[in-house]
């Protein structure tokens, strides 16, 4: 019996030595259009607008099934429930300008701080965040905010910094 477990135990060990390790080299994806997720994307962004820029610089238009080389632009539309993007590419699949409009999203720091600021008293009720980004690197980004405090209610219009237009 001694015999039997120590045979086990040692061809147990053999068959490990035999195995193979191999180490892949690491993989990093990197997306197509990653000047519009340079330009446009922003650390304080709130998720969902995170993850549908991320699926428009992703979204190679060369595998669509309405892809044809003799079309020059394509205009693309991306929809989730808090907002959308329309973009447009060029036949190689770059990204020339996008318009998107979320509703209802995080607002960041500063912007947030800048209306605690100029009005004190004041909640936020609703809130609407738009990017206009162009591929010469031109980008917009503007926030829609309405506030309400009691019965008053007030728009006001503010850029990503927290500087009322």
């Amino acid at each position: 019996m001694k015999k039997l477990l120590i045979t086990l135990f040692v061809l147990g060990f053999t068959f490990q030595s035999f195995a193979q390790i191999t180490e892949l080299p690491e993989i990093e994806l990197v997306a197509v259009n990653y000047k519009y997720l340079d330009a446009a994307g922003d650390e304080e962004a709130a998720i969902p607008v995170k993850q549908l820029q991320q699926q428009v610089a992703q979204y190679d238009i060369r595998n669509a099934d309405f892809y044809a080389d003799e079309y020059d632009f394509y205009t693309v539309n991306f929809f989730i429930p808090e907002g959308k993007i329309l973009a447009s590419y060029d036949k190689d699949g770059n990204l020339l300008r996008t318009a998107e409009k979320f509703k209802d999203v995080a607002l960041p720091q500063a912007v947030r701080d800048a209306i605690a600021k100029r009005f004190p008293n004041w909640n936020i009720a609703e809130d609407v965040y738009r990017v206009n980004y162009h591929e010469s690197g031109n980008v917009k980004k503007r926030y829609k905010v309405l506030l309400e405090n009691g019965d008053k209610r007030m728009r006001i219009k503010t850029d990503e910094k927290g500087n009322f237009l």
